[in-house]
């Protein structure tokens, strides 16, 4: 059976841009950990952080590999799955984007090589400086995306003319209502995905030989780090779902699970919504308690999900990636809290955790992930059926390719995708096994 174009289409890309955000997020949160590594390491003097440098440094440069190969294949969606989208948006989106690819070029690329290859070959000043550049490119050419993407979710400075975008105020293009919250959340989200994959790295690496200086060290400023992204992605989640209630009013109905025109809609907790039935199967709710989270019309109507008939986002996606989360995130925030309750008198030195204990942290190497994903899932399905909010959708631009071709490419992609995962998880543990180059060479060379 060959399924929809569309849904195919959607589909498609929705694997590639999860594929390239989740080593995007990798490179940027690791390149300014590694920066904190070698400023801790030239200030303090203990040879621990430089051997942190180099293991972590070896999984950053793996990270931007795979990123810029999973580039390639969502450039090309662009143009040809919705070949009609840069005819469209082409004014908005050309700058942004070729500013993003600059900072590539200028910031990272330039830096990269002394970066992983001169650290014994250029004085410790340059190489400290040219990790920084590296981390700046990486943050400066996200930003660009990300206001892309945020300008998609709430479009602003810009007016439709012809079908065509033209640009009246780069201003409010690039610091459109969405901006700081998109920022900010995918910021946030880079860290724990990072921070819990060193955590769990460092628990596995625990239950099999003792650790060394530069393992420890990496636990404790992961560990330091996470807990304090998972506080402040809270607040940041609890205002994102104001604004999503007040710009994407489908995206909050869907959500929530609010089929019909309610006074007084139920929060709903689990369920598995049913779009046949327009009804939430096997719902467990509080009573009243949604209202807040829901949009409204100009008349202050709270707004179902029977308000937008024919322009529903996909409701069970939809909901389930809110929920999946908030559940990932509660079980971090638990885990890390916990853990760092547990050692605070202890040096922060994961050796002397329980094995139970080192397995669910080691369980959770990729929660950060998951939550990361998930986020992507819930901003592009949430956002169906449009590609621009409220203005473009993506029937309008959606390109000839056949529904045959479509299933075809999709499965390889899967597949590829698959097995780079694979190998990317592969190689990072067995790089664990192994450990860093023992400390004292580094003590030996620094004197």
């Amino acid at each position: 059976m060959i399924l929809p174009p569309l849904l195919l289409g959607r589909v498609q890309f929705t694997v590639c841009l999860g594929f390239l955000a989740f080593f995007v997020a990798l490179g940027l949160a690791l390149s300014w950990l590694l920066l904190f590594f070698k400023l801790k390491a030239r200030f303090s003097g203990n040879a621990g952080w430089t051997a942190a440098y180099r293991f972590w440094v070896r999984i950053f440069a793996l990270a931007f590999v795979l990123a810029l190969a999973a580039a390639v294949p969502v450039l090309v969606q662009l143009g040809t799955i919705w070949s009609g989208l840069m005819d469209r948006i082409g004014n908005v989106a050309g700058p942004l984007l070729g500013f993003a690819v600059l900072s590539v070029f200028a910031l990272k690329s330039c830096f990269l090589g002394v970066m992983l290859f001169g650290q014994r070959r250029v004085p410790e000043a340059v190489h400290t400086l040219s990790v920084f550049m590296v981390a700046l490119g990486q943050l400066v050419a996200v930003f660009w995306v990300l206001a892309l993407v945020s300008w998609m979710q709430t479009p602003d400075g810009a007016v439709a003319l012809d079908g065509r975008y033209q640009v009246f105020d780069w201003m409010a293009v690039l610091i459109n209502p969405s901006l700081k919250l998109t920022v900010g959340i995918n910021l946030l989200l880079a860290a724990l995905t990072v921070c819990f994959m060193i955590m769990g790295v460092t628990a596995w690496q625990a239950l099999r030989r003792p650790l060394d200086d530069g393992e420890r060290l990496g636990f404790r400023a992961a560990l330091v780090i996470a807990c304090l992204a998972i506080v402040a992605l809270a607040p940041a989640g609890l205002k994102a779902a104001h604004m999503i209630a007040h710009y994407q009013p489908a995206k909050a109905a869907a959500a929530a699970g609010f089929w019909h025109d309610s006074d007084s809609p139920d929060l709903v907790l689990v369920a598995w919504p049913d779009a046949e039935t327009s009804s939430n199967l096997a719902s467990v709710s509080i009573q009243g308690a949604a209202e807040n989270w829901l949009g409204r019309n100009v008349n202050g109507k709270l707004l179902a999900l029977e308000n937008f008939s024919g322009m529903q986002p996909p409701v069970a996606l939809t909901f389930w990636s809110l929920r999946v989360m908030v559940i990932m995130c509660t079980l971090m925030f638990l885990a890390a809290w916990a853990t760092l309750l547990r050692l605070r008198k202890r040096g922060l030195d994961p050796s002397v955790l329980p094995r139970g204990w080192l397995r669910v942290l080691s369980a959770l190497t990729f929660s950060g992930a998951i939550v990361l994903l998930s986020g992507w899932v819930l901003t592009l399905a949430g956002l169906q059926p449009f590609i621009v909010n409220g203005a473009v959708t993506q029937t309008e631009v959606l390109g000839a390719a056949t529904g045959r071709g479509l299933m075809y490419g999709t499965l390889g992609y899967l597949v590829l995708y698959g097995l780079l995962l694979w190998a990317f998880v592969s190689m990072l543990f067995h790089a664990a096994r192994y450990g860093v180059v023992p400390v004292r060479k580094f003590a030996r060379a620094a004197a």
